[in-house]
């Protein structure tokens, strides 16, 4: 079942503060236990399936209640509120807010895909900005004898990813700076503003009769060859190689 926003943000302060008032009662000092709670929201944001500014209030929402209640005082150093903040770097750096922010792949929104662009076995398939894995697993879904690729800037987000589709190559790397000439379909989720960075790679790199598939944003003046609407408000297009103006 899934949980109407704030109330998984709700839940898992309260279990944050649970942790931080109980463990001091053990004989943990507030530092630990602060660490303790932070460390638990940080696992839910990861987890959770939430545009990246929810997260980012989620994870920034526990050391907020507990500097607005004086709860560390005198017990915190200064430096131990950077954090939040050195935590949502590591796990959103700089360099991915130019591309798309962290969004899993909706459920079903890759259904269908493999009979609209049949694969042979063994063909490569790579996620472009793979996050936590939902687009592998969908791929993996459809494409069951393929071989699953993905590329994830996030080294955090990338080691669990690995840890989570331990049937895919998953590593840490730059999109753009990616080799696609020996893949057979590329999967990405960009933002409108990225969007023709990413045509004009697929153009120059992806060969014949290969695939460019994309989340919810279309490749603007290219005729695609198919596209699914599983998912209100989340269509994929997809474009073949050599891709051909409208």
């Amino acid at each position: 079942m899934t949980l109407a926003w704030p109330l998984p943000a709700l839940l898992t302060w309260a279990a944050a503060w649970a942790l931080f008032t109980a463990l001091p009662a053990a004989g943990v000092g507030a530092l630990w236990a602060f660490a303790a709670g932070l460390s638990l929201v940080a696992v839910v944001a990861w987890r959770l399936s939430a545009p990246i500014w929810r997260r980012m209030i989620l994870v920034a929402g526990f050391p907020l209640s507990i500097v607005v209640s004086g709860g560390l005082a005198g017990s915190l150093p200064a430096w131990a509120w950077l954090l939040p903040l050195a935590l949502l770097l590591a796990v959103y750096p700089m360099q991915a807010w130019r591309d798309a922010p962290v969004f899993p792949t909706p459920a079903q929104a890759l259904a269908g895909l493999a009979r609209a662009a049949p694969l042979a076995p063994g063909a490569r398939v790579a996620d472009m900005g793979c996050g936590l894995g939902a687009g592998l697993r969908a791929l993996h879904a459809e494409y069951p004898q393929a071989r699953i690729e993905g590329i994830e800037w996030s080294w955090p987000l990338a080691l669990a990813c690995r840890w989570r589709c331990r049937f895919a190559e998953v590593r840490r790397g730059d999109i753009w700076a990616a080799d696609w000439s020996g893949l057979d379909l590329v999967y990405l989720f960009q933002r409108p503003e990225s969007m023709p960075r990413a045509v004009e790679k697929a153009r120059r790199e992806l060969k014949p009769g290969a695939w460019l598939v994309s989340l919810e944003f279309e490749a603007l003046g290219w005729a695609p060859q198919a596209s699914l609407k599983n998912v209100a408000g989340k269509p994929v297009w997809l474009y073949r190689a050599p891709f051909r103006r409208r």
